[in-house]
């Protein structure tokens, strides 16, 4: 039976790697229907997307791919199919309720399989969507207790990504590392300007001309992970910071949904602490 796939490689990059990955294609006869690769020579990594269309046994294809390439390589062959993901949220609503929208729109390449909170301000929203609400108070626990408490909702789900929708708390080291390159958050500012709380207000006292928006994976080090997304809108001396932060939630909502959009389609590759993106 023909099928469809999504082929990543990421490895170090070594002579005719291109020319034995097509060809090992072509012998199995399928078919490249799009491909992209590209070569970091700073680094000497390589990476490769490409999707094949034919008739073949993924644990086969992997392992022959594995044969053929550095045995460094993490290859991924990956049937599209919607990917699954988590929401957290703290109060504001814009970028949760966008993703929820393009849920039941369809625009969305990924079902919600819940939404987590240390507020309950948002359940009556998410309820219309008929989707599973978690309220986990944080008020009078450690953080390492509250998020015990996150993780083993989490955990409940089978999931490929949380996505952090405007969730305004700082996670410990030990929550990251439970779900390395799993957890993606929108942080209000063109990063790296303004790291950290209230980075609008940040912006008004230096008198910044634009403000943006960047979404990024989350590691230990406060909003410096590897950047998926970013755009960035004109302000002006007349406006508050205030007035900033309403205008910068439209960019928040739409550097999300073009994050998303590239992650559930499996198009960025994490390489160190900057991202590829196909």
């Amino acid at each position: 039976m023909e099928k469809r796939a999504r082929v990543l490689i990421d490895c170090k990059d070594e002579k005719g790697l291109v020319y034995k990955i097509s060809q090992l294609f072509y012998n199995k006869d399928l078919n490249i229907d799009n491909n992209r690769e590209y070569v970091d020579k700073e680094n000497g990594r390589f990476f490769m997307r490409t999707i094949v269309t034919g008739s073949f046994e993924v644990n086969t294809l992997l392992s022959e791919l594995q044969a053929i390439t550095p045995t460094d390589a993490h290859v991924r062959i990956i049937e599209p199919k919607p990917k699954k993901i988590v929401l957290m949220a703290t109060k504001e609503s814009h970028a949760l309720g966008d993703i929820l929208i393009r849920h039941v729109e369809g625009e969305l390449n990924a079902t919600v399989e819940c939404v987590i909170s240390n507020h309950s301000a948002l359940e009556s929203l998410v309820r219309r969507f008929d989707i599973p609400f978690f309220h986990i108070e944080a008020e009078g626990f450690t953080r390492e207790e509250h998020e015990e408490s996150v993780m083993k909702v989490i955990n409940k789900f089978d999931f490929d990504y949380i996505v952090l929708a405007k969730y305004m708390r700082i996670l410990t080291p030990h929550f990251v590392e439970q779900y390395t390159h799993k957890v993606i958050n929108i942080h209000h500012s063109f990063l790296p300007a303004f790291i950290g709380a209230n980075p609008y207000k940040q912006a008004y006292e230096r008198g910044v001309k634009t403000i943006g928006a960047t979404a990024h994976y989350v590691t230990n080090d406060l909003d410096e992970g590897p950047i998926i997304s970013q755009d960035v809108i004109p302000v002006n001396h007349r406006q508050t910071w205030r007035d900033m932060q309403r205008s910068g939630r439209d960019c928040e909502k739409m550097v999300l949904s073009r994050a998303l959009d590239l992650v559930l389609n499996d198009r960025v590759f994490v390489n160190g602490n900057k991202t590829v993106i196909f």
